[in-house]
């Protein structure tokens, strides 16, 4: 079996949870190296240039066109970054649709620490579409409170007359470095339509571990990460992240101690393979954690737009 036939068959027959880091982003977002600045100032330029995008993802995403309010160049990157998210989304609903529910949930678990918009821009898009459940962790109707425990749920349609029962895919969107749209308010984390001017959020600052775990929102989440991976038949696909976060990192090679766990990662490009791994400590003999490079699918650099194309794209004939 060749590596996209394997990572298609796991797709459809293991708990699946997927790890999507900046690089998933990059097309509209530069990434932190980009930056001329350092330190506290990066972290600004950052924190600015993800809210400035992502107020413009929400104009754009609106309408499904770009607006000509917002310069060419920036919208055609907006918009690239955009259909690549709503392809991928589009093309895992699809899969989910096909998972036999008696065996595993009908369910997938998308970890971000990006903060921008684009994941919910997509669902937004593909839920006019096609049926399934987005769970933000969000409770309350005008209100919307940012509750961990919200995760842990299944939906499932009865029929008119209750004759039978069909679980309804479910996206669980968990932001364990918050998001531009929360906002603290008291003791809790409000979830909002719109991008805020003082958004919750971690960012890359090198402690991520230690700022994570200082609030009880970002250490929930990434309890949720860590106790999805220790099930058992559960798969970790990896996107644009290079594994920087030493704490995220360190959960990973505690997790791939479950015997059951298989983790693929997708690096950018075949140069990235070696630091990535160097980030983890892991070695090579590890099968239960792979690294690919664009060298293994002979693919261009694995974009969000390739890794979809390899994860979900059938071969002529195939079902």
């Amino acid at each position: 079996m060749d590596n996209k036939a394997l990572i298609q068959e796991h797709c459809c027959t293991k708990r699946l949870n997927f790890l999507i880091g900046s690089g998933a982003s990059s097309d509209a977002i530069p990434l932190m190296g980009q930056f001329n600045s350092f330190g506290a100032k990066a972290n600004e330029e950052l924190l600015k240039c993800v809210k400035d995008i992502s107020k413009k993802a929400l104009l754009i995403c609106k309408d499904d066109k770009p607006k000509s309010s917002i310069e060419l160049n920036e919208r055609l990157k907006i918009f690239k970054s955009f259909k690549s998210y709503s392809k991928f989304m589009e093309d895992l609903i699809h899969c989910l649709n096909n998972i036999n529910s008696r065996t595993i949930p009908r369910s997938v678990n998308i970890f971000t620490t990006n903060y921008d918009l684009f994941l919910e821009c997509a669902i937004d898009k593909v839920l006019r579409t096609q049926n399934f459940v987005c769970n933000d962790g969000a409770r309350g109707y005008f209100t919307k409170v940012l509750d961990w425990t919200n995760f842990n749920r299944v939906v499932a349609y009865k029929g008119i007359n209750d004759n039978y029962n069909y679980e309804l895919p479910l996206v669980n969107l968990i932001k364990p470095h918050g998001s531009v749209n929360w906002k603290r308010e008291k003791e809790n984390v409000l979830i909002t339509p719109n991008v805020c001017d003082d958004p919750f959020v971690v960012p890359p600052t090198g402690t991520e571990s230690k700022d994570t775990f200082l609030t009880n929102y970002f250490y929930e989440m990434l309890r949720v990460f860590q106790l999805e991976l220790e099930k058992p038949q559960s798969v970790l696909i990896v996107i644009g992240f290079s594994f920087q976060d030493s704490h995220i990192a360190k959960m990973v090679r505690r997790a791939i101690q479950n015997p059951e766990l298989r983790v693929y990662i997708f690096a950018y490009s075949d140069n990235a393979i070696n630091y990535i791994r160097k980030n983890l400590g892991v070695s090579e003999t590890d099968l239960r954690l792979i690294i690919w490079g664009p060298k293994n699918f002979e693919s261009n650099p694995l974009t969000l737009k390739e890794v979809t194309k390899i994860l979900f794209e059938k071969k002529q004939g195939d079902n």
